[in-house]
């Protein structure tokens, strides 16, 4: 896929990032915001000061500039392809509800606050397209309706919809309370959950998952859904569904026959158990990641712990070693992951390497590699910052070698910063997700063993 940036006016929002509504953001009406300038940017922070700051800043991404009709996340902050300001993204929103849920449980806002933005998104998707219970990749913020990510591509996407599910049950897990707007919000999203129909993407009973359907276009995409990549988690919620679950042959025979599943090699002295050479996009470590705890997660096939950790160590080893050359990689500066570039979009691994590190791969590694994601995150903020700090955190790329510093941002790499953060320093989301007895179940059912598994 290639993007054609044409870089929109953001929306004014200020840089304190207070929720609309609140007392602080009606003082602020009384006088125009200010362009954000990131020289203005605070110095001499501790790191979790620092870790605070980013979190907070890139979640004002999914809070300020939220669709205002849906409440979801818009797929970029700038207009690419001719699609126009109205896309919102069905699996960014699944991790922006996520940072809406760190937003609400370190008080950026009120619990309240965020309970009835997630239940406005929810209430919206209640009526927008969807198919077998499966939503689109892309929609229209304000209408519902689908729009096309490729030319067949106009109906459910199954994977951009586990991405959704892993935040609405983070959601559902943490929203607890007695009260009317929580009641109601885990209702509509037990409702939503239970309708979406994993199993009618078997295409008809066969032992895969098969990636897209549509009304107008059927199976003829034909795409199967095999591992090793970002798509663990839909096989888990395929098989944790209530009412239309998956049975393990179709992850021994769909997910784990991939010709990239197994891999066993040693790459820089490392070895990684399961991918493609030198572990491919590290969005693989994230996406399934931000729900699914890896610390002791186990099946026949691989410990998820050595698997994330020792592809990131890959990953970082590879932008350390630099065999092209590049100006600016090193131990500050690493992390190759798909984001945007000079060339448009590309998903950049050492296999793929043009010299453009992505901020979200090093940041949302913190869980895997704490010390060389603080050592990228000091680096980026206070060396780098003039040029890649804006008023949604840090931009979607950058490569000093092409002298080319993004202004965009994409839900799907500012979200896994705000929650794999949070994963790193409290373990939020990964406590809320594997507390549901669906995901247990479902988890079970797979031959997974986990600590967080409570046997009956």
């Amino acid at each position: 896929m290639t993007y054609e940036s044409k870089t929109s006016p953001l929306p004014a929002a200020s840089a304190a990032g207070f929720p609309p509504g609140s007392a602080e953001a009606s003082a602020e009406k009384a006088a125009p915001a200010a362009k954000f300038d990131p020289r203005k940017r605070p110095r001499n922070l501790t790191d979790d000061q620092l870790l605070d700051l980013v979190q907070r800043q890139t979640f004002r991404y999914f809070w300020d500039f939220g669709h205002p009709v849906s409440g979801m996340s818009r797929e970029r902050s700038n207009v690419a392809y001719d699609y126009g300001n109205e896309v919102v993204t069905t699996g960014g929103t699944g991790f922006g509800i996520m940072a809406i849920v760190v937003a609400a449980d370190r008080k950026w806002i009120t619990r309240e606050q965020a309970a009835t933005r997630i239940y406005k998104i929810v209430r919206f998707l209640e009526k927008a397209d969807a198919f077998h219970g499966v939503f689109p990749h892309w929609m229209n913020g304000a209408t519902g309706k689908v729009i096309k990510f490729g030319a067949k591509d106009d109906g459910g996407d199954i994977v951009e919809t586990s991405f959704l599910m892993q935040g609405l049950i983070c959601a559902r897990q943490y929203f607890t309370a007695d009260t009317p707007v929580e009641r109601d919000l885990r209702n509509h999203i037990l409702w939503m959950w239970e309708n979406v129909e994993w199993n009618w993407q078997t295409q008809g009973g066969q032992n895969v998952l098969y990636w897209h359907w549509s009304p107008n276009n059927g199976w003829s995409m034909n795409h199967q859904i095999h591992g090793w990549n970002e798509c663990l988690i839909t096989y888990v919620l395929a098989a944790s569904s209530p009412k239309y679950a998956i049975e393990k042959p179709v992850y021994d025979q769909g997910w784990a026959v991939g010709p990239e599943f197994k891999n066993g090699k040693e790459y820089y002295g490392i070895k990684l158990p399961l991918g493609p050479d030198l572990g491919g996009p590290l969005f693989f470590t994230h996406y399934s990641f931000l729900g699914l705890n890896p610390h002791g997660l186990k099946d026949q096939y691989a410990d998820y712990w050595q698997q994330n950790q020792n592809h990131t160590l890959i990953n970082y080893a590879y932008c350390v070693d630099n065999p092209k050359k590049y100006k600016g990689y090193g131990p500050n500066t690493w992390g190759l992951t798909a984001s945007d570039s000079y060339k448009g979009y590309a998903a950049h691994n050492p296999k793929e390497d043009l010299g453009v590190i992505s901020p979200t791969a090093a940041l949302s590694a913190f869980p895997y590699t704490p010390e060389q994601s603080m050592r990228a995150l000091k680096h980026f903020y206070y060396d780098l910052g003039d040029q890649i700090w804006g008023e949604y955190g840090f931009v979607d790329g950058f490569s000093e070698q092409h002298n080319w510093y993004a202004k965009s941002y994409l839900a799907i790499d500012q979200g896994p910063i705000v929650g794999m953060i949070e994963n790193h320093r409290s373990g939020l989301l990964w406590k809320l997700f594997m507390s549901s007895p669906d995901v247990q179940r479902g988890l079970t059912k797979l031959g997974f063993e986990s600590p967080q598994i409570i046997r009956k």
